[in-house]
């Protein structure tokens, strides 16, 4: 969930970062007076498959974290890379990102010529809080709203799949059954994105981590889902993990659980489980 040394991993230098056709700061909302961007980075054929990046290290997103190394791994591959920012916590709660990421994906669809991309091959992807969000649209994602009077609303805020790294899943169930973390010192820089702080009380604080678990919105139609985390992570539990993919598993959802050995929450799960992703990704966005 930090904004950790992963986010800069790909030590390729800048002038060797290129995508086919790069278009920065696309808005795709406006709220408030502040205007939240995504960057394309488009595939070298049209009607290409893809990847949504959710750019969130501990609910917070910045422009600078746009990885352009990032998007020229899934761009070698065919992949069109999509890199989106959203408002950064404290400023904002998750009852406001979530809502932004959806904004984000519908905006996606609706743009889906100009970006060179086939709305029926989008998955989303994201490291720590990157990868809560992108559990969060699989669960919650919609079809539209058909009787909108921006077309944009008219879109779907779902994916076709989702690749998460080393995610929290379950706010209600932290490292062991009956743990809400809110109440750990290592949360406490994480606790203003949920809107809560020591003095909560507890049923309130319960009710915020259940609404924002991913956990909680399995059902059958979850979008097919890889899941990668590292057996050494120090913050977030690799239970985490492991029970969102009892609960796929429960449900019938297509699955895979890739473990990392030695990995933490950190660059080795990253880079480790980037490879397989990419192929889960061609298997599953054909």
């Amino acid at each position: 969930m930090r904004r950790a040394s992963f986010l800069f991993a790909f030590a390729i230098a800048s002038a060797t970062c290129f995508a086919q056709e790069h278009l920065a700061d696309q808005i795709y909302m406006k709220d408030g007076g502040a205007a939240f961007t995504m960057d394309v980075f488009k595939a070298a054929k049209p009607n290409a498959p893809c990847i949504i990046w959710v750019v969130s290290g501990g609910w917070v997103s910045n422009h600078k974290d746009i990885n352009p190394a990032l998007a020229k791994t899934f761009n070698d591959q065919g992949f069109a890379v999509i890199q989106v920012v959203h408002g950064a916590q404290p400023r904002y709660t998750l009852n406001e990102i979530v809502p932004q990421i959806k904004r984000a994906v519908r905006y996606i669809h609706y743009n889906a010529e100009r970006f060179g991309i086939d709305p029926h091959k989008i998955g989303i992807s994201g490291a720590s809080a990157g990868g809560h969000l992108s559990l969060m649209i699989g669960g919650t994602g919609d079809s539209g709203n058909p009787t909108a009077t921006d077309p944009v609303e008219k879109e779907p805020s779902s994916v076709n799949a989702v690749g998460a790294f080393m995610p929290p899943t379950d706010f209600l169930n932290w490292g062991s059954p009956g743990v809400v973390p809110f109440g750990n010192p290592m949360m406490a820089i994480f606790m203003p994105a949920f809107g809560v702080n020591k003095d909560t009380p507890k049923d309130k604080a319960e009710a915020i981590g259940k609404f924002f678990s991913p956990i909680q919105y399995v059902s059958a139609s979850f979008p097919p889902t890889m899941i990668i985390h590292g057996d050494k992570d120090g913050l977030v539990p690799i239970q985490q993990a492991k029970t969102m993919d009892d609960a796929l598993a429960a449900k019938k959802v297509d699955h895979t659980f890739v473990t990392i050995e030695g990995g933490g929450h950190d660059a080795k799960t990253l880079l480790g489980g980037l490879p397989k992703l990419i192929d889960w990704y061609k298997a599953h966005l054909k």
